[in-house]
């Protein structure tokens, strides 16, 4: 029996769930292999897909390639007078150099991710947020390592079987120069990473045929990895929180791996700054959010720890997100 009346306004139901999943493990598998492993018609999968995607539910875009630029990156946190939030948050996301931008609870902080180069990055810190009289006061945490980024985040819908099944192949070699035609590609696929071969040809102006060799040729080189954005409440998370913590020097590896490893932490880095590491972990409530404090970080050896709750996501991997207001 097909139960395509789910309401997406509330919790996505079971199948959705393992669909958004799949995209997870591979945004670009196509309907028919993710039918194959669900067990479900591909005709299921394709109206599903259809309602989740056309709606703007779920999106799929590729994903910066953090992991390249996670060493000149910059974790930025924003204090911001009350009642300008809105439009700091804003003039953050419009940036290219910055793919994650967050209002975080209680409506005085903004939290971002910023990439690029240190003249961009030094105009941003030194000049275009202190003349801004709406920023009390901007803390940037220098990126020393990348343990996990988002797009290594699952839902947990799927057995370890089946996103083996539809996991791609792992990159072949070292990435390729890309060029101009590459792209182009690659721009067209961080708006949707779902684009056929056929609708890239139209859109980029080359044969369909050089676009496919160009795609497998990226994603050898492990340039096509791809991230699902979708509201985390709809999939039963209703905190998103970024854990600054402490951790003694000689231990800070290891707790880092162990987080990116963690089925609710959706992000990991070493820092600069008066913390040295930062996760960010998704929780279905408060009292999820205090058990993992005492279950989980307890035992890492972490010394202290700062919670900021996210009020509002308002871009992800370089997407604006529609709920966020502006």
């Amino acid at each position: 029996m097909d139960t395509d009346t789910a309401d997406p306004a509330t919790l996505l139901d079971p199948l959705d769930r393992q669909l958004v999943h799949a995209l997870q493990v591979d945004g670009r598998a196509e309907s028919g292999r993710i039918a194959q492993v669900l067990g479900v018609s591909a005709r299921t999968v394709t109206r599903r897909l259809g309602r989740l995607l056309g709606s703007g539910t779920v999106r799929v875009v590729r994903m910066p390639d953090t992991r390249a630029a996670a060493l000149d990156a910059l974790l930025l946190r924003v204090r911001v007078l009350r009642g300008r939030v809105d439009a700091i948050a804003l003039a953050l996301a419009a940036r290219e150099d910055v793919p994650f931008v967050d209002v975080m609870l209680g409506g005085q902080e903004v939290s971002a991710v910023v990439l690029g180069g240190a003249a961009a990055r030094d105009r941003l810190l030194y000049g275009q947020l202190p003349a801004t009289d709406a920023v009390v006061e901007s803390t940037a945490h220098a990126v020393l390592h990348l343990f996990a980024d988002a797009s290594a985040w699952r839902c947990g819908a799927l057995t370890a079987e089946q996103e083996a099944l539809l996991a791609p192949p792992p990159p072949a070699g070292a990435p390729p120069e890309p060029d101009g035609l590459d792209h182009r590609l690659l721009d067209l696929l961080a708006v949707d990473a779902r684009r056929s071969h056929a609708a890239l040809a139209a859109a980029s102006g080359a044969p369909e045929s050089t676009v496919r060799r160009r795609l497998h040729r990226l994603a050898e080189g492990g340039l096509l990895r791809t991230h699902v954005s979708v509201d985390p409440r709809l999939l039963g998370a209703a905190v998103d929180a970024n854990l600054w913590l402490e951790l003694p020097p000689g231990r800070l590896a290891a707790a880092g791996e162990a987080l990116a490893r963690h089925p609710q932490v959706h992000g990991v880095l070493a820092t600069g700054g008066p913390t040295n590491l930062m996760a960010a972990v998704f929780c279905p409530d408060h009292a999820a959010l205090y058990r993992f404090h005492t279950e989980v970080l307890g035992p890492l050896g972490v010394r202290r720890a700062e919670t900021a709750i996210v009020a509002r996501a308002v871009k992800r991997a370089g997407v604006r997100l529609r709920q966020f207001p502006g």
